[in-house]
């Protein structure tokens, strides 16, 4: 499950900021009274919503068939939340960095695929039923990082690209 997150975050991410840069609209952001921070956190919470979401509440289902302990089931899915939180707070610093270049999906998985290993990681270790609270707890941690840090690192990229 935490694979098939991983991927789909991946598949959404190479014409997140491309077509803004394309179409000239990341200009009137960069021109708009809103903070460029907050238009970039904006679309990484659309993306959650409609990828990350979908999936995370897939998970239940998918655990239940793949024989997970019943009791097992609510954490799995709150870790899959906080995972793709991760993933896509991670992803949009990779999607700004590569904004300017065709076909940059191959690059965007280089950049953030190291930065995915540490909420597979975890999330594993809430499915495997050993130390869910702490691994929730780094897996959370790591959500927040992600979802803090990721949007100002990507509004710099993105006003590097502009220029």
């Amino acid at each position: 499950m935490w694979i098939a997150a991983a991927l789909a975050v991946l598949a959404t991410l190479e014409r997140l900021f491309q077509a803004d840069l394309e179409d000239g609209s990341l200009d009137h952001m960069l021109l708009s009274p809103a903070p460029l921070e907050m238009i970039v956190l904006a679309k990484g919470a659309a993306l959650w919503v409609g990828v990350g979401l979908p999936l995370a509440l897939a998970s239940a289902p998918a655990a239940i068939a793949l024989q997970a302990p019943p009791e097992l089931v609510p954490a799995i899915v709150l870790s899959l939340l906080l995972g793709m939180a991760a993933f896509i707070g991670i992803g949009l610093v990779g999607a700004a960095i590569t904004a300017g270049v065709k076909r940059g999906g191959v690059l965007i998985a280089l950049i953030v695929l190291p930065f995915f290993a540490p909420p597979i990681i975890f999330g594993a270790a809430v499915a495997g039923g050993e130390h869910v609270t702490a691994a929730l707890s780094v897996l959370a941690g790591f959500a927040l990082a992600a979802i803090a840090l990721g949007p100002i690192a990507a509004a710099a990229a993105l006003r590097l690209q502009a220029e």
